[in-house]
């Protein structure tokens, strides 16, 4: 079996209790046609490693909605209300990081890493039971990696082998999810054939890619609107 997959089949591999990374900031390179799908899915107590949970009724928000998340872990959950009700209510946890922390958190755990040690939430709340040293008179805080039982990321388009390029700002967080978890499904506006892709443009490498979609839920400046 090839890697281009209905996205129910993509999906067959997650189960409750896992930890899934998601691109996107907002709902700019959230693979939505994997969301809507996983959204379908008899599956709960999620972790969700993602900048945000999408809007409210819309993208991760209707995950959020459906009580699918147990925990998420990212940066800019304002974008969506309803997740500052639910985690008043009890339920949802929360894990903020600084952005730049969590794309070096993804990182890391992508290049094999524990771990590192930054400068950015010193003394602050977010260094509350973290391991701080001093390194040369500075003072640093240690960060774990984070890695994912499966990640769903957004590309533009996808060779048949699972070579990935992106589109403009819809890249963000995608590329380094894609290194960071065991399983990565791959949501894309286009499939072309092995080869079409110049080398010099291909991002992701296919070795990357287990499982490609073709993307049903497509953003425009309209919204989301079904192809």
């Amino acid at each position: 079996m090839g890697k281009i997959l209905e996205a129910r089949k993509a999906l067959e591999k997650i189960q409750s209790g896992q930890t899934l990374m998601v691109g996107g900031f907002g709902l700019v390179g959230a693979p939505l046609t994997l969301i809507d799908e996983l959204t379908q899915l008899d599956v709960y107590n999620l972790t969700i490693i993602s900048n945000n949970l999408g809007e409210a009724g819309k993208g991760l928000g209707i995950l959020l909605r459906q009580g699918k998340i147990k925990k998420a872990i990212g940066s800019y959950f304002t974008s969506n209300r309803e997740v500052g009700d639910a985690y008043n209510k009890g339920e949802i946890d929360i894990q903020l990081l600084p952005q730049g922390t969590f794309a070096e958190s993804i990182r890391a755990g992508g290049a094999g890493l524990g771990g590192y040690y930054t400068r950015t939430g010193v003394d602050t709340e977010l260094s509350k039971g973290k391991e701080i040293r001093e390194i040369n008179g500075v003072r640093y805080l240690f960060e774990p990696a984070l890695t994912a039982d499966v990640a769903l990321i957004k590309a533009h388009k996808a060779d048949k082998l699972g070579n990935l390029t992106y589109y403009k700002t819809g890249r963000n967080f995608n590329p380094i999810m894609a290194t960071a978890a065991k399983y990565v499904i791959a949501e894309v506006d286009e499939i072309v054939d092995t080869g079409a892709l110049s080398p010099e443009e291909i991002v992701t490498p296919h070795l990357f890619v287990n499982a490609i979609v073709l993307s049903k839920k497509i953003l425009t400046k309209e919204g989301v609107v079904t192809r």
